[in-house]
């Protein structure tokens, strides 16, 4: 029977795949450098291939250790997931539970969420991330996460997705802006010609622009928002006109006495809010009730 890489060496593989660096790696893993160096070499040897090219200036990743080091993250996250499924046998809802939420998302579900969330459960310690999407489902692939909450349409072919509720799209616009006088707004070409949009690496830019019927787009004003905050000021200070969620006009983000809010004419452009999870969690459970507060409390 051949030998099979140990965990350790897995874990040493990752952390010199993100640090670039064996002392910066062996101090992430508390182990000396000898000791980290010593494991890897142990398995190349075991795998039979070079895993990575070193020097004494610069330390890079082979191919196929880029492809080995993708696939351990998975195996380690799995691995926790074991750990987590012993330790949260007895009683779900308890010790540390790790969520990503994304930016046009965050301000407007969490202060619902939260208080009833600590009500319920006094014993669990939440700890939260803001990032974009992509970079919250890369934590969850690596365990880094336990579950991140994140807007559809978006690829999720490799997660347990649980659906929450639909968010709209509304129109925002000056008072005076011909494109937000109709009570209910059509897409049309120059509503699309005047549209901004949040930079890229926010789902809301594609979820914007499929809405309209666009694969890409590049607003006349050469300017990009980094929040929705700052989109609806670039709208209040006639930039243009944006799509915003209506969980943030309700919130009261565009309440402004020169801004007006439309709902889109039918079948109106939305987004779905939901809960994702890795495949191979052990917080099922979890995963249920804390979608169940999240439907209750928004």
């Amino acid at each position: 029977m051949m030998p099979l890489p140990s965990l350790k060496q897995l874990q040493y593989l990752v952390a010199l795949s993100e640090q670039l660096n064996f002392t910066r790696a062996a101090e992430a893993c508390f182990v000396s450098q000898p000791t980290l160096s010593a494991g890897l070499k142990e398995l190349e040897n075991i795998l039979g291939t070079q895993l990575v090219e070193r020097d004494r200036q610069v330390v890079l990743m082979t191919r196929i250790g880029l492809e080995i080091a993708r696939r351990a993250r998975v195996i380690l996250a799995a691995t926790h997931d074991l750990a987590d499924l012993a330790a949260g046998a007895l009683e779900p809802m308890t010790g540390r539970l790790r969520l990503g939420v994304i930016p046009t998302i965050a301000p407007f579900v969490l202060p619902l969420s939260l208080p009833l969330l600590r009500e319920r459960y006094p014993e669990l310690q939440l700890a939260l991330r803001e990032d974009v999407t992509a970079n919250l489902l890369l934590r969850l692939e690596d365990g880094q996460l336990d579950f991140a909450l994140i807007a559809l349409p978006y690829d999720t072919a490799n997660l347990l997705v649980e659906t929450l509720f639909d968010d709209a799209l509304w129109l925002v616009g000056r008072k005076d802006d011909p494109e937000v006088q109709p009570k209910t707004i059509r897409v049309s070409p120059s509503l699309t010609d005047h549209l901004l949009l949040l930079e890229e690496g926010h789902c809301l830019r594609d979820h914007a622009l499929y809405a309209c019927g666009e694969s890409s787009h590049q607003s006349s004003t050469d300017m990009e928002a980094t929040s929705l905050l700052t989109l609806v000021q670039m709208v209040e200070s006639r930039l243009g006109i944006a799509l915003v969620p209506e969980m943030a006009i309700r919130s009261g983000l565009a309440k402004s006495p020169g801004l007006v809010a439309r709902p889109m004419s039918e079948p109106s452009p939305k987004r779905t809010i939901a809960l994702v999870a890795r495949r191979s969690t052990s917080r099922m459970e979890e995963l249920r009730i804390l979608a169940d507060i999240i439907r209750t409390a928004f």
